[in-house]
Order: C-alpha cells, then structure tokens, then sequence
C-alpha cells in the first residue's frame, strides 16, 4: 500500500540540478546580493513595498513583535493572539516580556472569533492583534480591520500557513502593519528552512534590517545609513562595530535565496492546485459535527484540510493504517498547551477545545492525487457521517 504523506517538498530535481549549477561558480554563501533579490521579488508577488528574508517562519515573527517594540508604538504589553494558532505565534511575545491574552477560535475560519474580539478589546484595551490565517483559511477581515481602527489596535498578520489565499481578492498579508511568512520545508514554498517579514512602513523596515544582523546598520540604504550615524557620531571605522539596536542573527543565507527566486515562479500554480483539492475535499466529505464553510469572497491556497470529528481516535488509527499522513489541528488551544498552563495557567473556550479534542487535518499538495482525495475522504465520512 503506498503512503499518502501529508506533504510533498517543492523544491525538485530541476531546482537541485539549477543549485548545483550555481554552486559550481563558487557563488558567495552566507547572505547578499541574492537574499536582496528574492526580496524585492517577493515584495513584487506579495504586493508590499519591504520584505525582510529570515532564516524561518518563527523568526519573522519574532523579528516582527521586536521591531514593533523598539518602534515605541505600543501603548501597553497587551496583545490578543488566537487561541487556535502555533506556538511560536505566541511564544515571542512571552520571550519579550509583553501579554498575550488568548482569543476564542471562530466556527467559520478557524481564525479570530470577532465577537470575542471585541469584548477583549473592550476588556482589556489591548495595542495589538496578532491573527493567523489557520491552514490558509483566511479570518474575517473587514469586521477584524473596522473593529481594530475604531480602537487604535496594531494589526499584525502571521500569513506562514496562507502563501497565495485571497480576501476579497486581496492576498493575506497585505493587511497589517507588518506581515509574517514561512519557507519551510512542506509548506506553500520551500527555501529548506526560512521566513519573510513584509510591511508598507520604511521605518519598521530599517529596524527589521538592523536587528536581524546584530543590530548594526550595514543593511541601511545610504540616506539612513549617513543619517543614524551622523546622530550618534560614528565615523565609517567605527560603524564596522556599532550597534544601534540590540538585535539577533536572523539571516538567512544567498543559497536558500537562490532556490527562493525559482520558488516564487511556481507558488500561483501550486495555489490553484492547492485550492482544487480544497473544493474537491470540501464536495466529498460530510460532516455533521462542523465543517469549514467555503466562502465565496475568499481564494484559499489551502495549506491542508481540516476535519473535526468526536471520533477523532478511530479515525486516526484507520488513516494510520491506510498509511496515510495527518496531524492534530495545529497545535489545537494555545490556552491547553503544558507550557501556558505552568505560565497562566488553563484557559478553556468552547469551540477552540473542540479544534484542540477532536481536530486534525490532512494531506493536500500538489502532489497528491484525485483518486487519492477521494480515497481519504470515503475513509473520513465513515466517522462524520
């Protein structure tokens, strides 16, 4: 019986055969002109004016909740993460010393519940939100955007898992401050390990610049870099060794910006492929305890599909033993996780202890097939039905 694994690598022997092509020029390794590159290309897909290459996902997201408080634009250490989300989606703002105050999981997307929303903000006044767009499933972005202007609440966005889905066709990420995505390995794309930081806003951009590499200003434009260090008097000698910020190594590296460049050519095809599966999934299964609801105004480059049953232990062993991949939702309720209970102790919600009990998802990516999609969802509907 062949496996059907949950994910299949982008990066084929036409990409290996390129690199060692490239690698045969004795090219520069270690970050340069190639991450610059990818950059800019990525910003140009994406459609935001910066995007900062990391060496992974959770970086950028702690590169993202960093700059945002070097920025000084926060009002106080509350930020509202959901509870439905990935640990080091919240992680970050525990390792800064600010607040994360958990949000319940909505029915429909898996996102931000809004109702939920608005009483925390009204609670707690928070400075930020911190969304995800779980499996690619966009949240619901215009009650989402009008209740965080109406109350002056950063928006940010960790778009890891929804590389090429639409909001009014709008790709996610385009809609906070800043924006956070993932390379690794089985996801959208792949650069083997690394992440991107995209924003709108030049001086979040710089303080991203500066504290990926330690904190010094040899990223800067030569405007900025003229300018910060005529403000603290450093000469071109000592600007070798000064550091502005106290900042991290984050980099990534020019060769995995090198498959990067060959990765974003085909993210608009996997999307498409990625999204058939989604409708030929969502057409097959039933499921009477929930089912994620197709919205019309969205377009989900769905990173896998998600199914919640009360049966969920059965289920897992018969895919198990039809050798075909899966795994819990995420990493379920934040909230139920050991480390959050030994720092806050257990928070529950309903319908995110539903995703974190009886959640799991399964394969879909370009390499699996119709016959196999069909397969898994006749196994699915004999403990949903």
């Amino acid at each position: 019986m062949k496996e059907i694994k949950l994910i299949n690598d982008t990066i084929n022997t036409s990409d290996i055969e390129k690199l060692i092509k490239w690698l045969k020029t004795n090219p520069k390794l270690t970050k340069g002109d190639l991450t610059v590159e990818f950059e800019k290309k990525w910003s140009q897909w994406l459609g935001r004016k910066y995007s900062i290459f990391v060496n992974s996902g959770s970086s950028a997201n702690l590169a993202m909740i960093y700059a945002l408080m070097l920025s000084n634009r926060l009002t106080n250490k509350k930020i509202i993460v959901p509870s439905v989300s990935w640990t080091t989606t919240v992680t970050p703002l525990i390792h800064l010393g600010l607040e994360p105050i958990l949000c319940e999981c909505d029915k429909d997307t898996l996102g931000i519940d809004v109702d939920h929303l608005k009483k925390l903000i009204e609670e707690h006044k928070p400075s930020a939100l911190m969304l995800v767009h779980i499996l690619a499933f966009p949240c619901k972005m215009n009650e989402i955007l009008q209740l965080c202007q109406e109350n002056n609440v950063i928006l940010l966005e960790d778009s890891c898992e929804s590389i090429g889905s639409e909001y009014n066709n709008i790709k996610t990420g385009n809609f906070g401050l800043m924006s956070t995505f993932s390379f690794y390995y089985g996801h959208h794309i792949s650069t083997i390990e690394g992440g991107m930081v995209s924003t709108d806003d030049k001086e979040i951009y710089n303080l991203l610049l500066s504290i990926r590499s330690h904190g010094w200003d040899r990223d800067f434009d030569k405007e900025h870099q003229t300018k910060i260090r005529d403000e603290h008097n450093v000469n071109d000698f000592r600007a070798l060794y000064t550091f502005y910020y106290p900042g991290f190594n984050l980099r990534s590296t020019d060769l995995q910006a090198f498959i990067g460049l060959h990765q974003i050519e085909k993210i608009d095809n996997l999307s498409k492929i990625r999204n058939k599966n989604f409708k030929l999934y969502n057409s097959l299964i039933k499921n009477n305890f929930w089912k994620i609801k197709d919205d019309e105004n969205c377009f989900y480059s769905n990173f896998a599909y998600p199914v919640i049953t009360p049966n969920i232990n059965e289920l897992f062993k018969e895919l198990e033993l039809n050798k075909i991949e899966c795994r819990p939702l995420v990493c379920g309720s934040i909230g139920l996780q050991p480390f959050w209970k030994k720092l806050y102790g257990e928070i529950s919600f309903d319908f995110a202890d539903k995703v974190h009990n009886y959640g799991l998802y399964l394969p879909n990516h370009a390499g699996i097939t119709e016959d196999e999609i069909i397969f898994i969802s006749n196994i699915i509907n004999k403990y949903t039905s």
